[in-house]
């Protein structure tokens, strides 16, 4: 791999470690940009090229991914549970959640509590894919 394709490489992990470590804060493509010392047109390029994905795409799918947890292991409202993720309109919420997941996130909870095993399968299980294919693969 050659030096330029590493520092690329880098720069778009550094802009989604942020992605995943502030996923509830109002990311946009400006400042992942500016965290990835690259221009707004390049990064969104560069993102989906690297990531299979869009910037923007990949954060709501995160945002989802814990909305996902949160429905099934508490009672909190789906409403406070959207503005926890970083979701600032219920009906946004609803309708990403319904795209990625297959189902909206009143009928999602209904399925009940995480089965009792480590974390890293039930997210792996309930992981909503960005590529089309059935969300987790073996789910029990």
């Amino acid at each position: 791999m050659s030096g330029a394709v590493e520092d690329s490489n880098r720069r778009m992990l550094r802009a989604r470690d942020a992605m995943d470590a502030r996923y509830a804060e109002p990311l946009d493509v400006p400042t992942l940009a500016w965290l990835a010392h690259v221009s707004e047109a390049h990064f969104i390029r560069t993102f989906r090229a690297t990531f299979g994905e869009t910037p923007n795409r990949y954060l709501q799918r995160r945002r989802v991914e814990r909305a996902m947890f949160l429905l099934r292991s508490g009672d909190r409202s789906v409403t406070d549970i959207c503005m926890d993720v970083g979701f600032s309109s219920l009906g946004t919420f609803s309708r990403v959640f319904r795209e990625i997941v297959g189902e909206p996130p009143s009928l999602y909870r209904q399925r009940g509590p995480l089965p009792p095993v480590p974390t890293c399968f039930a997210m792996r299980w309930a992981r909503p894919s960005s590529f089309g294919e059935a969300p987790g693969g073996d789910a029990p």
